[in-house]
């Protein structure tokens, strides 16, 4: 099993130990890190600059959002980076929500799997720079339909590094995880449970075995795991430092009837709790929110508690539809936790 770390998005400003993650994974051999946006920090800044003082380590989005960038302009800042690290870019993408795509990006949200499909398609094509970039999807049209009538289609004046970029999906609803099976080369699950495997699993099946399916269970990279790493002889303060995380996705990234990382706690049988969460922090009570977080839910997806716990609970991890671990722990543990995943 391949291992990774997630640096993820910033809070009011950068993190102070982003630079030591990136110098930790390169030193003791961790395979990819990853970065991630929401409405604030973006992927690829980050990406480059702590990037740049790798040489080994493979780097990815988790997730570049599908409206911040015309597929076009990602396939260049793509291209562009995968010549700047020798051919080490991982190109995640995923549609964000409706909330932060509309009041955010000001751009359509309806429809993201049929939007997710052409934006890939114009990526590869792009980034395979066989000839110039036309496309007529219901989305994504260029030329441009319907204007000056002056657009032509053009291919990149970069050539590309390699014809080729591994394209990973984050995906959490059924439908999303088969059509990364069948488009992507990887798939980015958030808030993966051992406990959901077979959920996972079928879904993966689903879209290997449609016509066309790109790849292969052998040849696609499911890269995810716990929330965090937190080896704590006390569990219920272990719980504790994940509750404000989890209230804020359950309970307040997304509307009440539009909010995919409840349906995925819901999938998980806490749906009476998602709710209560959902209830409280939606009507302002963040603290009873955050009390409203089960300890067991917690342990669904992390690896909280005692050492010997944590030790014995990977397991369900490394055998479940993963490939590539992903380590959130602090990084004066990360060797630790990377000999144990290995």
């Amino acid at each position: 099993m391949k291992t990774a770390i997630n640096v993820g998005y910033w809070g009011a400003g950068p993190p102070s130990n982003a630079a030591e993650q990136f110098a930790a994974a390169e030193r003791i051999g961790i395979d990819q890190v990853w970065t991630a946006e929401a409405y604030g920090s973006d992927a690829w800044t980050p990406l480059a600059w702590w990037g740049s003082r790798t040489s080994r380590v493979q780097l990815g989005t988790a997730v570049s959002q599908l409206s911040a960038r015309p597929p076009t302009t990602l396939a260049m800042t793509a291209m562009t980076m995968d010549h700047l690290t020798g051919g080490r870019v991982m190109l995640g993408i995923g549609t964000s929500n409706p909330q932060v795509v509309e009041g955010w990006y000001g751009q359509p949200y309806p429809r993201p799997l049929e939007r997710t499909r052409e934006y890939i398609d114009i990526l590869r094509k792009v980034i395979a720079r066989g000839e110039p970039v036309s496309y007529h999807g219901k989305h994504y049209q260029l030329p441009l339909a319907g204007g000056t009538g002056l657009g032509k289609p053009l291919r990149s004046i970069l050539h590309p590094y390699r014809t080729e970029i591994p394209v990973y999906l984050g995906a959490e609803g059924p439908r999303n995880v088969a059509l990364a099976a069948e488009i992507a080369d990887g798939w980015l699950p958030m808030f993966f449970s051992p406990a959901m495997n077979d959920f996972y699993a079928k879904a993966l099946a689903e879209g290997f075995a449609r016509p066309g399916a790109r790849r292969s269970p052998s040849t696609f990279d499911v890269v995810g795991g716990p929330l965090a790493v937190i080896p704590d002889d006390d569990l219920e303060h272990a719980a504790d430092r994940l509750r404000p995380s989890l209230a804020l996705y359950i309970g307040g990234m997304g509307a009440r009837d539009a909010n995919f990382h409840y349906e995925v706690f819901a999938r998980m049988g806490y749906e009476a709790q998602a709710r209560t969460i959902q209830d409280h922090y939606l009507a302002g009570d963040k603290a009873s929110a955050i009390a409203a977080v089960p300890t067991a839910l917690v342990e669904d997806v992390a690896l909280i508690g005692p050492w010997a716990k944590i030790t014995d609970e990977i397991q369900r991890w490394k055998d479940s539809v993963l490939t590539t671990l992903v380590l959130s722990c602090d990084p004066r543990l990360l060797e630790q936790a990377a000999d144990l995943a290995r």
